[in-house]
């Protein structure tokens, strides 16, 4: 397999703040070992697939990679105490079902003891990976799937094989010039059809640049880009775990996998923060650094600004790579300031909150039905016949369905996944309501059940709200989520 490489391109950033939270102590502590001494292990594990063509998700019809780009990861940081043993895995991936998940995790709980419950894995949501979930008309590579849950479970027991005293440290800085809110306000009086027929939509996902139909964004963005630093005893880097509430940027080339500006990310901060691939100390060759770049709560945000009159041309690749290299300069800047301790408490806590099912009524099945037999023509064209098609797969759900959610607490730093592709204002509120100093999402993780709108958000319409296999949850859902999300975090805070 040839793999291109992603050319560098310097961005301009535009700086907000810099918040660095340490612990109680800002002196790195060297103390005799106690029962949460900390030990670190990471590792990079290919989920590229091994045959080709293969099935890419993402769009409203399927394609077809040839190749890969960029090699796809799985991510793996592990992170132990003689109490509690953590796992936290980021792959390159579109979405992940829970099945997927739930076999990678027990594959890897069997090989290292680490609880199922202890580890998160998440989905970056790249557009350009191969099928694992099935989403409007890309259905699951049956191989791959096969592939994947191993792939990952092996990433996991070799970070744990990795563990080496350790020490962390966490930080944040602002980075709002990538993001932006894509959901716009209609105009009143205006009017948008949804692909049933509806005119009731107030909200319009994507306008175009300067759509004179629309007035405002909809909804806020969050700027921070989080960060857990993972270094050896003297201070050799062993993994940065980040966290940045962009959906994706895009812009790869037909016919090829790319891990998007989250791979890329990954290869600039490595560099910016002088991580050397592998280092050799007294004839031993030391784990190469490991950087993850996780998705926030990006549900309603992407990288295109609509209030300009038009868009910059770009190469492909082009502006994965501004993106990449200015979230990792913020990151870069922030990481300079973190203070670290070599022993604190890990904490993990999970529950399964079971939602209800936006189903469609047995006539809205027969419509759908009477609207495909009269089409041969695949794929399907035209956002009425798609949505057609995904009424009548949605009518197999059950009226209910179940969504596991995780915190974890490393020091004084929360972390929660959501299975749902989040929207900006669930991740904020978890933020200002969490009872520890720093806390940030993880979504897409543990499972996909589609787009999680709040119920203010429902009420606006919109791509997002669209009944089909991404988004199918009940319009109270991200209550229950939250709800339940915030009682996670004071568990594991207390």
């Amino acid at each position: 397999m040839n793999c291109g490489s992603v050319p560098v391109v310097r961005g301009v950033m535009l700086f907000a703040s810099i918040i660095v939270i340490a612990t109680t102590s800002s002196r790195i502590t060297n103390a005799a070992e106690s029962p949460q001494s900390l030990r670190a292990g990471a590792f990079a594990q290919d989920i590229t697939p091994p045959e080709f063509p293969i099935s890419v998700n993402g769009n409203m019809a399927d394609s077809l990679a040839q190749a890969a780009h960029d090699p796809l990861h799985a991510r793996c940081l592990v992170l132990s105490n003689s109490e509690t043993t953590l796992a936290i895995v980021v792959c390159d991936s579109c979405m992940l079902p829970r099945e997927l998940l739930d076999e990678a995790k027990r594959l890897a709980s069997e090989k290292t003891g680490i609880p199922t419950s202890h580890i998160l894995i998440s989905a970056t949501h790249s557009h350009s990976c191969p099928t694992s979930t099935g989403v409007f008309q890309s259905d699951p590579d049956a191989k791959y799937v096969k592939f994947l849950p191993v792939q990952i479970a092996k990433g996991i027991e070799q970070a744990h094989r990795q563990l080496e005293p350790a020490r962390i440290g966490w930080g944040a800085i602002d980075e709002p010039s990538q993001i932006f809110n894509r959901r716009w306000l209609l105009k009143s009086g205006e009017v948008s059809e949804d692909p049933f027929g509806g005119v009731t939509d107030k909200a319009k996902m994507n306008p175009g640049y300067s759509n004179p139909h629309v007035d405002q964004q909809a909804g806020p963005i969050d700027p921070q880009v989080s960060l857990l630093s993972v270094q050896a005893r003297d201070g050799r880097p062993i993994a940065l775990l980040a966290n940045y509430s962009l959906h994706y940027v895009g812009g790869v080339s037909g016919g090829v996998l790319s891990a998007d500006y989250f791979g890329e990310f990954c290869v600039r901060i490595a560099r910016h923060i002088g991580a050397s691939a592998n280092k050799v100390e007294e004839g031993k060759k030391s784990p190469p650094f490991v950087a993850i770049l996780s998705n926030g709560t990006s549900a309603d945000v992407n990288n295109v600004n609509f209030s300009l009159k038009t868009g910059p041309k770009r190469e492909p690749y082009e502006q994965m790579g501004i993106v990449a290299e200015v979230v990792a300069q913020a990151a870069a800047k922030a990481y300079q300031q973190i203070q670290y301790r070599d022993s604190l408490p890990l904490k993990a806590r999970e529950a399964e909150v079971e939602l209800g099912v936006r189903l469609p009524s047995p006539e809205e099945v027969a419509a759908a039905e009477k609207r495909l037999a009269d089409v041969t023509e695949r794929p399907l064209r035209g956002m009425p016949l798609v949505y057609a098609r995904e009424t009548v797969l949605l009518a197999k759900y059950p009226a209910t369905m179940k969504a596991k959610l995780q915190a974890f607490r490393i020091g004084q730093l929360g972390i929660v996944s959501s299975p749902c592709e989040t929207f900006t204002e669930t991740g904020l509120a978890l933020k200002k309501s969490s009872p520890l100093p720093a806390t940030f999402t993880i979504e897409l993780a543990n499972g996909y059940n589609g787009y999680l709108p709040t119920p203010e958000q429902h009420q606006l319409g919109g791509y997002e709200t669209w009944r089909a296999r991404s988004s199918y949850l009940a319009t109270d859902a991200e209550p229950k989520i939250r709800s339940t999300l915030l009682s996670l975090l004071k568990a594991v805070a207390e």
